[in-house]
Formats: C-alpha cells, sequence, structure tokens
C-alpha cells in the first residue's frame, strides 16, 4: 500500500464509511485510487459519486453509481446541473493553489449537509522541503500557502465547521461542517511575529542564551 492509499485508509474513508446514501463529489480522479474507494463506500452504502478532472478519465470505472464529468471543477455552473443539490462528502485532490481552494471551497461549502465532510489533499510542505525525499519547490510553497489559507478561513469561522490536519505524507485537511449557516469572508491572520514586542523578546532571549 503506498502513502496515498494509506493515508485515506487511515484518516479519511473511517469517517464516511457508515454514511448512509451519501452523494459524493470528487475533484481529481487521476489514477482512480480515490474513486474507486468511494465507489466501495457507494456500492454498500446505496451511495453516488460524482467526479471532476480536466483528463478523461471515465476509463476507470463503468460502475452505474458513477457520474464523470470532464470539466475544471470551477466550472460551476457546468457541475452543478449534473450533481445533487445537498452533498455529504466534498474531496478536493485538484489544483494545489491556495486562491484555487479557497475558491472551490466557497462555491461548494454551501452544498454540503450539516454533519458533512469536506476534504483537502495536500496541506503539509514539509515532505518537500529542499532537503527532504520529495524536493519540490512548488509543492512546498503551495502547500504552505494552502494550510495557511485554510487557517485563515477556519480563524473566521470557527464555529461554522470543525478542523482536524493529519500531516501523514503529503497531509490533509478534514473539515466536518457544524451549522447552516453562511460561511464569513476569509481575512487574513494578523501575526504578532514581525512585532516590535516579539523582536525585543527574540533578542532578549539570545541575550540570556549569551
Amino acid at each position: 500500500m503506498n502513502d496515498y492509499s494509506y493515508k485515506l485508509d487511515k484518516f479519511l474513508f473511517p469517517l464516511i464509511s457508515s454514511v448512509d446514501k451519501p452523494n459524493i463529489l470528487e475533484f481529481g480522479v487521476q489514477n482512480g485510487t480515490s474513486t474507486l474507494k468511494f465507489l466501495d463506500i457507494c456500492n454498500k452504502n446505496d451511495g453516488h459519486l460524482y467526479s471532476a478532472d480536466v483528463i478523461d478519465c471515465s476509463h476507470i470505472s463503468n460502475n452505474p453509481r458513477w457520474l464523470f464529468i470532464k470539466s475544471r471543477d470551477d466550472e460551476f455552473d457546468l457541475i452543478k446541473e449534473k450533481i445533487p443539490k445537498e452533498i455529504d462528502v466534498v474531496y478536493l485532490d485538484s489544483l494545489h493553489e491556495a486562491s484555487h481552494v479557497n475558491k472551490i471551497f466557497y462555491a461548494y461549502y454551501n452544498m454540503l449537509k450539516v454533519g458533512g465532510y469536506f476534504f483537502i489533499d495536500d496541506i503539509s510542505h514539509l515532505p518537500y522541503l529542499k532537503n527532504n525525499e520529495r524536493n519540490s519547490f512548488y509543492c512546498e510553497i503551495n502547500n504552505r500557502e494552502t494550510f495557511q489559507e485554510i487557517l485563515a478561513i477556519f480563524n473566521k469561522n470557527s464555529d461554522l465547521f470543525e478542523l482536524n490536519f493529519s500531516f501523514y505524507s503529503s497531509g490533509l485537511a478534514i473539515i466536518k461542517k457544524v451549522s447552516d449557516q453562511k460561511l464569513n469572508t476569509k481575512v487574513n491572520i494578523l501575526s504578532r511575529e514581525k512585532s516590535l514586542k516579539n523582536i525585543f523578546r527574540l533578542i532578549w532571549k539570545n541575550l540570556k542564551k549569551g
């Protein structure tokens, strides 16, 4: 079992395995690993899976519980015409850039049922640091920015959804909707990391070490 499959089996699928008649929305099919796992749940629980990808992945399965949509995930009118009005699970594994994740999250979150889950893959930059095994500038920067983006959204909506992270492999954000209230607009987090107070604190710590 590879890292990707293990991450899904360990941190995602146990949370949704008992959902009755689930409607699942998947963005990013690739080789079909997640798609086939979602279909297993749909087969067991009388559910349906809707997957979108810019590459034609329709060959992955002929399961009648699956609808493949050859489309970008931000072609909102096209996709929303083909999916139910209420969704139990959203899995986002397409373009891993913070602005795109923000756009997709706000576009589809309102369709999520209370108690439903929104999963966002690739939120950890650690495997992609320069001296680490997956060394990738693009993934390091974009995963880090995506992680910070999710935190900023949560900071203004902490009473509307629960947020947890797995940092196994490339990471996973686990979001559970707990309120039907409309999401608040994200505001960048104002950190005091670069404040004069913190600069003086760091100087004082260094002086004490000396």
